[in-house]
């Protein structure tokens, strides 16, 4: 599995770690950062919610709360969101966030972090770039495509966000 790829593992599996043969090499197991926030297995998408009879949608779905028509959580139903988007604004990250920001790297590296308006849903979803992707790379309007990618890890697990990548031109 590539760094890039949909995570197949979710969080209540792989708890335990898998000897690989190599000595001292561990599977790590794969957890989101956040539960709830995307999905674990298959095509990775982001979960959100949409207000029942209306094309009203919201992420992350808890946020729904704040919209005035929405009378409690019977009115939402969780949708899962559009994989692919356009680059609607994007910028360079030079200093590390503070927490609960954790950095993959020491010293801190700058990340790429683009803003991704999804069409049907009509909302922008923002996002850290998969690791290589710079300014460059990207202008408004380039299209992006969601993929679950290793945050940052420790001894024992691999900590799972969602990233854009730009989706690559067929000729």
């Amino acid at each position: 599995m590539t760094p890039d790829s949909s995570v197949s593992v979710s969080a209540s599996e792989g708890a335990d770690t898998a000897d690989t043969g190599d000595e001292g090499a561990r599977v790590k197991s794969r957890v989101p950062v956040v539960e709830g926030m995307h999905t674990t297995e298959g095509e990775p998408h982001l979960i959100g919610a949409k207000l029942s009879g209306r094309q009203t949608y919201f992420f992350p779905k808890h946020l729904a709360g704040g919209d005035p028509a929405v009378n409690g959580p019977q009115d939402l139903e969780e949708v899962l969101l559009s994989r692919r988007g356009k680059v609607w604004s994007y910028t360079t990250s030079n200093y590390q966030p503070p927490p609960p920001f954790v950095a993959a790297t020491d010293p801190y590296e700058p990340i790429t972090i683009a803003a991704v308006e999804l069409e049907k849903e009509q909302m922008v979803i923002l996002g850290q770039c998969v690791a290589g992707v710079t300014p460059d790379d990207l202008s408004v309007g380039t299209e992006v495509e969601l993929v679950i990618d290793t945050l940052y890890e420790d001894d024992e697990h691999e900590y799972m966000v969602w990233k854009w990548r730009p989706v690559e031109v067929q000729a």
